[in-house]
C-alpha cells in the first residue's frame, strides 16, 4: 500500500496542521471510528474541553493499538466543535497525539451534540495495508 498526502500548489496551502487529500492505494485494511467524545474509561465525562479533547484522542489512540494501528494510518479525521474559540487549544492536544502526520481533516463548529455537556467529538477513518 502507498498513501501520498495531495497539497496542490494550485490551490491554498492547508490552514493548519492536515492535508488537503490523502490517496491510499492497494490491499489493506480499513478502520471507521465512530465519533469520540471525552468520555474516560470509568464513564464518567472529562471536565472542560481541553480534558474533553484530550480524552478524545486518547480513545483513538486506544481503538488504533487495538487494531494493529497508529495515528501514522489515520486518512482522515473530522472533528465537531461547540465554541469556535476552542480550535487554538485544539490544535495543540491534536498536535500532542498526531506529531507530524497530516491526515486529511475537517472542523465543523455546531450549535450542540448530542449532549450539552459534550464540547467536542472526533470520528476518524484508518487504513493500513496488508502483511
Amino acid at each position: 500500500m502507498t498513501v501520498q498526502t495531495i497539497n496542490p500548489e494550485t490551490i491554498s496551502a492547508p490552514l493548519g496542521a492536515y492535508s488537503q487529500a490523502i490517496l491510499s492505494t492497494g490491499q489493506g485494511r480499513t478502520l471507521n471510528i465512530s465519533g469520540q467524545i471525552g468520555i474516560r474509561e470509568d464513564g464518567r465525562l472529562a471536565r472542560g474541553f481541553a480534558e474533553q479533547a484530550d480524552t478524545a484522542w486518547k480513545n483513538i489512540v486506544e481503538i488504533l493499538r487495538v487494531a494493529s494501528m497508529d495515528v501514522s494510518n489515520l486518512i482522515k479525521v473530522v472533528t465537531y466543535l461547540t465554541d469556535p474559540a476552542d480550535a487554538v487549544r485544539l490544535a495543540e492536544i491534536r498536535s500532542k497525539y498526531l506529531g507530524n502526520n497530516r491526515p486529511a481533516s475537517t472542523m465543523v463548529v455546531v450549535k450542540s451534540l448530542l449532549n450539552s455537556d459534550w464540547l467536542i467529538e472526533i470520528e476518524a477513518t484508518a487504513f493500513k495495508a496488508l502483511d
